[in-house]
């Protein structure tokens, strides 16, 4: 398991992608696997950097990358000590709607919940704990 702790502040969201993007890279995923990763990343890392923390507190994320199993699969985890917030609680933006007819909010981990083959979330000793599974095809 690889971990890196970043602040949490959307200006950090292209070193965040680059950690995920060199660890997919060292271990031959494919282009579109790779794709569905950094957006699924990008969309959690950026509501941890929004909502998880008061703007005049501002404070960090851990994310965990690993990789294996039977069948191959990634599993990237985010831990940040912000509000407790589970996003998979959150109703599923109504895709049926015109994006006029449609309330803000709600795409983006529809995305995330979609692209993964497993999305958990849990508040355990004070941390927020999202974690996003993708089984992978063979390299």
């Amino acid at each position: 398991m690889s971990e890196r702790i970043f602040p949490a502040r959307l200006d950090q969201l292209d070193s965040v992608l680059t950690f995920i993007d060199e660890e997919l890279e060292r271990n031959h995923c494919s282009p579109r696997e790779k794709y569905q990763l950094d957006i699924a990343a990008e969309e959690i890392f950026v509501n941890i950097a929004h909502y998880a923390y008061h703007p005049e507190q501002p404070g960090e994320a851990t994310v965990r990358f690993c990789i294996g199993g039977e069948p191959l699969q990634v599993t990237i985890q985010f831990l940040d000590n912000g509000q407790p917030f589970n996003p998979l609680e959150k109703k599923d933006a109504d895709t049926t709607l015109t994006a006029e007819e449609r309330n803000i909010g709600g795409l983006g981990i529809l995305m995330v919940k979609k692209s993964m083959d497993a999305v958990d979330y849990q508040y355990a000793d004070g941390k927020n704990i999202l974690t996003m599974k993708k089984n992978l095809s063979n390299p």
